[in-house]
């Protein structure tokens, strides 16, 4: 039975109906700069088929090497997720055959992996869930077909197809969470903030650029519901490489509103592999699952047993940097801020770039308003992201050091921010040039202000009788005549010292 957007269950009605049950499988390219079992580079968007060998393309009589890197970089990703981590396992061969598989098996981990039984917690809705971590395990990408032609980019439709095997055997971590009970209502959100929280962690581990939009994150959504009460839980479903942390929430909120009309017409839910569509925030069938598919997994009979010493481990644990969930409380009390302020500026993408400022000089006060002010929405002008925008965290702990000696106004120093975004240069360079600089020369400001009293002399009037709010509009006379270049605070204390 098929469900289509139209019919779904409203979502507070399908939570109030069922309960769900989430899972998360993530994919994550490490940038080890080589393959998992040989020697190619791993950049991306190089030009096709120009980073293959024998041994990723599958040639007879090549034999593959582990990456030692790549061991230690998923080593390092257990370790920050509370994993065991083996002291001995292997690689099996998993046979299935697409035509981006050159050698029509994947090397990967089956019953034994190099990281198992982990967690990470999650702050949802001021309450933490911890989502169960239930291994974590190395294996080879595949290559990237090419469906040319046609409306939506998939096979289906496309004239002809492509395959560019670059991608084939770039190192690759599976982590997969273990079923997630305790979400209810919070369950689209939950899988958001585990995947948000997740890619922040490898982030601060230098293990990959998590750049989902380049495919070096991706996430599989499983959802399955279950009637309230019956504890028994129902069919799951997989939502394939969703690319974007909305829309791992948005997949998870979809899937229930479609399982749950689906139940309520009585209907089946089939479990299969589903695809997400982003400009509609739908899903639509891929392929069934409802055998159970034989991958025929073996060991690799090509490559020796993996045994990290404990030794190793340990001087890698020993090595970890500071982990985003202890930098987040450490920061939050350095900075005297709020959960909500701190939730605003990772939801910004600008913690790290406040940090990187206040290291520069400037206030934590000063960072923020910077960043999340004037710089967001120049961003969001852009199309970009914070990190995205041509500026240097020093350069704007620079203005606002400029601001604070009352070298510039904040008017003057948005010019300055809008000149160094364009590549003028830096900002004492652009205050140079374009002459930028408040004006503080007092008899310049009190010629200014006398002036602008003689022109209005019915405000100064009104300010004579004790109504102070007028000086607003001699203050901004004053500030035109000088281009805004005068510091408004002293000004308005220039002319009630004069009108007093």
């Amino acid at each position: 039975m098929t469900t289509s957007a139209d019919t779904l269950v409203p979502f507070a009605a399908a939570i109030g109906r069922y309960e769900p049950l989430i899972g998360l499988e993530t994919h994550v390219e490490l940038g080890t700069r080589t393959k998992m079992f040989c020697g190619c580079t791993t950049t991306f968007g190089a030009e096709p088929n120009s980073q293959v060998c024998p041994v990723c393309l599958g040639l007879p009589g090549s034999l593959p090497a582990v990456n030692r890197m790549a061991i230690e970089y998923a080593i390092r990703i257990g370790l920050a997720l509370n994993c065991s981590i083996a002291s001995w396992c292997r690689f099996a061969r998993k046979n299935y055959f697409y035509p981006d598989m050159p050698k029509n098996f994947q090397i990967s981990q089956y019953d034994e992996p190099l990281c198992t039984d982990g967690w990470l917690d999650v702050t949802v809705e001021g309450g933490t869930i911890r989502v169960g971590i239930e291994r974590v395990h190395l294996e080879e990408d595949t290559g990237k077909s090419l469906h040319m032609g046609g409306a939506t980019g998939r096979i289906h439709g496309a004239d002809y197809s492509l395959v560019d095997y670059n991608r084939a055997g770039i190192p690759l971590v599976e982590i997969v969470t273990k079923p997630i009970e305790a979400a209810g209502a919070n369950a689209p959100e939950v899988a958001r903030v585990y995947v948000t929280e997740l890619r922040d962690l490898l982030r601060s581990l230098r293990v990959s650029d998590v750049r989902m939009e380049e495919g070096s994150l991706r996430c599989d959504v499983n959802t399955s519901l279950s009637p309230r009460g019956s504890g028994v839980w129902g069919t799951r479903t997989e939502t394939k490489n969703v690319n974007s942390l909305r829309s791992v929430e948005r997949a998870v909120r979809f899937e229930i509103e479609r399982q749950a009309a689906v139940l309520d017409a009585g209907g089946r839910v089939i479990q299969e592999t589903r695809h997400f569509h982003e400009n509609t925030g739908t899903t639509t069938s891929g392929r069934s699952k409802e055998e159970a598919q034989d991958y025929r997994y073996f060991p690799e009979p090509d490559l020796v047993p993996v045994a990290p010493s404990r030794d190793w481990v340990e001087q890698i644990r020993a090595e970890l940097p500071e982990l985003p969930a202890a930098r987040w409380t450490r920061l939050q009390a350095e900075w005297a801020l709020s959960e909500a302020d701190m939730t605003a500026l990772r939801n910004a993408g600008a913690l790290d770039l406040v940090a990187e400022t206040v290291a520069a000089g400037a206030s934590p006060s000063d960072a923020r308003k910077w960043w999340l002010g004037e710089l967001a929405r120049r961003a969001n002008e852009a199309g970009t992201d914070l990190a995205g925008l041509s500026i240097e965290p020093a350069e704007v702990a620079r203005v606002a050091e400029l601001v604070v000696q009352g070298a510039l106004n904040d008017q003057l120093a948005r010019q300055v921010l809008d000149r160094v975004l364009a590549g003028e240069g830096t900002p004492d360079e652009v205050v140079a040039a374009r002459g930028l600089a408040v004006v503080s020369d007092e008899g310049a400001l009190t010629a200014a202000v006398e002036a602008a009293i003689a022109a209005n002399p019915d405000v100064a009037a009104r300010i004579r009788d004790g109504k102070v709010n007028a000086a607003g509009v001699l203050v901004g006379a004053v500030m035109k005549a000088t281009g805004r270049k005068a510091d408004a605070t002293r000004v308005r204390e220039l002319i009630l010292d004069r009108l007093s």
